[in-house]
């Protein structure tokens, strides 16, 4: 195994854009964001609820032009320029069923995250994460009033000229991190609800007034009863789930007695590299042993990588 099997593309992490230009100048201006909506190069992805436009194989996200019914009676997001070609999101009325859509097909962010470039699946990332900050910001977090999108759908600003308080988008840190006890073992586990058999690096989300490294040090003395040294950062992901960042480390255990917390995890135990060769790849596998996370995941990454260097 490699670090290959993160992405589509060796080397970068599911979701992350190196070729979007996010634009923020353009975003303060009405006119130049008018004129790019108008820009018949403009293209538009198309939500519905947590569903994506892709193209029938699945291989790419779906992107439609202004001039698509698809786009009219919208409120677009303005997402960036993609080598020079200004992309949208628009998020469809809600019903029980997606429009059917000649030569499209509607499938999950992680479906998109599996099969499409990093790049577009990235956009696509972007583009869900606004739309559920939209979902959730309608209404002024001071005052009650409405909101109003502003900046291109960046920015939205309450009604209540009394207040008319700006909310921005907001980012969840999240540490995940892979315990080692030596060169020949790591500590993996698993919540209830996930798909049988799939265990996981530990995660969690970093509280205030906190560094990254004690997060990652109370984390796994909450879950698993364990203390950890050397701490040492290893790559970070947007997740999208609804809207974190994962921030990847690497610890060594100081002390090796489980003791799990059952309102966090299931399950949690040490496994060596060779009881790693027996996972099954997909977590959505059926039948007895045990599975890897997502290939899309930050935690796939930690396993792969340790397994590639470790020993």
């Amino acid at each position: 195994m490699s670090d290959a099997s993160f992405a589509r593309q060796p080397g970068r992490p599911a979701f992350t854009v190196e070729a979007l230009d996010r634009s923020a100048t353009m975003r303060k201006s009405p006119d130049r964001l008018l004129a790019a909506w108008a820009d018949p190069r403009s293209r538009f992805l198309v939500c519905w609820r947590d569903q994506h436009l892709m193209t029938p194989d699945r291989q790419t996200v779906q992107t439609v032009e202004v001039r698509h019914p698809l786009v009219s009676d919208t409120e677009p997001l303005f997402l960036g320029l993609l080598d020079g070609v200004p992309h949208f999101a628009v998020q469809l009325r809600s019903g029980d069923e997606p429009p059917p859509v000649a030569g499209g097909v509607w499938d999950s962010l992680r479906t998109v995250g599996l099969l499409a470039p990093a790049d577009i699946a990235g956009v696509a990332a972007m583009a869900q994460g606004l739309f559920h900050w939209h979902l959730r910001h309608r209404f002024c977090g001071l005052c009650g009033a409405p909101t109003s999108h502003e900046e291109g759908g960046h920015l939205r600003r309450c009604s209540n000229p009394a207040c008319a308080a700006p909310h921005f988008p907001r980012t969840d840190p999240a540490v995940i991190m892979l315990v080692s006890d030596g060169p020949d073992r790591i500590l993996l586990g698993r919540q209830a609800a996930w798909a049988p058999g799939m265990m996981s690096t530990l995660a969690g989300f970093v509280e205030p007034g906190e560094t990254l490294e004690q997060a990652v040090a109370r984390e796994v003395l909450e879950e698993v009863g364990l203390q950890v040294r050397n701490v040492r950062y290893f790559a970070s992901q947007p997740w999208p789930f609804p809207a974190s960042l994962m921030l990847g480390f690497i610890a060594e255990a100081a002390s090796t007695e489980i003791r799990v917390d059952q309102d966090e995890l299931e399950s949690a135990r040490w496994f060596t590299r060779d009881e790693l060769r027996s996972f099954r790849d997909s977590p959505q596998a059926e039948g007895d042993g045990y599975a890897f996370p997502s290939p899309i995941s930050i935690s796939r990454a930690l396993i792969n990588h340790w397994l590639a260097s470790a020993g």
